[in-house]
């Protein structure tokens, strides 16, 4: 199952001045993959030969996203983006207005932190910047991350299953996000993730994030 299931691997460095360099790559499972391609023939718009994450138009959208400086995802196959992503100011990465972002940086003379608080009440907005592809994507998998309905991991993954199948629900349940980030400093305490020497990683279940039953929230601190 982990090996259809889609996958999100991000890695880079966070620099004392706030800004981030990182390496993005993420695919799509079998399940998933034939689902919008169903999408993509009822619309009209299904092309055998066309991606099913179309890396330059993701690139297009980002690059305009609050707190990113540049974007450039590629297609190594129809179903899997790879490409780096600049932040220009983490604390500014995906922020509404004048508003605070779900991230919140400091870096001081002696160490620093770094803490990402995400619920339910805060996602649909920080997706909202991201990408109308994934976007349209999340929503049509009646994700609570693009819905804002609130909804049990239980019930998603049964609502999922109910409408589009099994196999779908399945692959969802199985796929993971995985993090993992080089800090200013020697991480001293990483909540929600494990740490050694100035690098942190993070797993996270897919689910856990489209679902927000419970805050995601995490903090690196390092000297």
């Amino acid at each position: 199952m982990l090996f259809m299931s889609c996958a999100t691997q991000i890695s880079g460095t966070l620099h004392a001045e706030g800004q981030a360099d990182l390496n993005v790559n993420t695919s799509l499972g079998t399940a998933i993959t034939g689902l919008i391609r169903a999408f993509a023939t009822v619309s009209g718009e299904f092309s055998p030969d066309a991606p099913v994450l179309d890396g330059a138009a993701v690139s297009a959208s980002m690059s305009v996203a609050p707190g990113i400086e540049s974007v450039s995802l590629r297609n190594r196959t129809p179903t899997r983006l790879e490409g780096p992503v600049r932040i220009s100011q983490i604390s500014s990465f995906l922020a509404s207005g004048n508003a605070a972002g779900f991230i919140n940086f400091e870096q001081r003379a002696n160490g620093g932190s770094c803490t990402i608080n995400l619920s339910l009440s805060s996602g649909p907005g920080v997706l909202s910047h991201l990408s109308p592809e994934i976007h349209g994507y999340l929503e049509a998998l009646m994700a609570p991350l693009a819905t804002g309905e609130r909804l049990t991991r239980t019930e998603y993954l049964e609502l999922v299953s109910s409408v589009y199948g099994r196999g779908v629900s399945d692959e969802i349940a199985a796929s993971r996000i995985n993090v993992s980030l080089e800090f200013p400093g020697q991480v001293q305490s990483v909540r929600g993730g494990t740490y050694s020497g100035r690098r942190a990683e993070f797993d996270i279940p897919l689910v856990s994030v489209l679902v927000l039953e419970v805050p995601l929230s995490y903090e690196v601190i390092w000297n």
